[in-house]
């Protein structure tokens, strides 16, 4: 099968990069799926979601994306994201009892906001329901 390098980067460490088939992603524009071979664009990611990276041995890696872009070139695709986590490095539980407080609270501040959409990404990434 095909495979195009990927490249995970948060601005405060590199998260992951090497072969993959396929990545999945939110962007303001909508869901986004990318192929190798892919046209070339840049898309601003929808915070609060996860996206997937497809590795070239088929194992899926789930990341928490908190706001970026992603970048398709003919060289390689780059999530470039402001903050990101890995599934693996989530705490599920704290992460289900932000979100839960968070939807409770109703609070249409921009603090709160925030808040709903890191818990909403982390337990998406962790392949939980919200």
């Amino acid at each position: 099968m095909a495979e195009m390098q990927v490249e995970l980067v948060a601005v405060e460490r590199r998260i992951w990069s090497g072969p993959a088939r396929m990545v999945v992603a939110r962007t303001t524009d909508g869901d986004i799926g990318v192929l190798p071979g892919h046209a070339p664009l840049l898309a601003q990611l929808q915070e609060g979601f996860a996206a997937r990276i497809v590795e070239a041995d088929g194992t899926e890696l789930n990341v928490a994306v908190h706001g970026g872009f992603l970048s398709v070139t003919k060289q390689k695709v780059s999530i470039l994201a402001e903050g990101a986590e890995l599934a693996d490095e989530i705490d599920i539980a704290a992460a289900r009892t932000a979100y839960d407080e968070a939807v409770r609270a109703g609070d249409d501040s921009d603090e709160q906001r925030e808040t709903l959409r890191r818990a909403r990404a982390r337990l998406l990434a962790a392949g939980q329901s919200v």
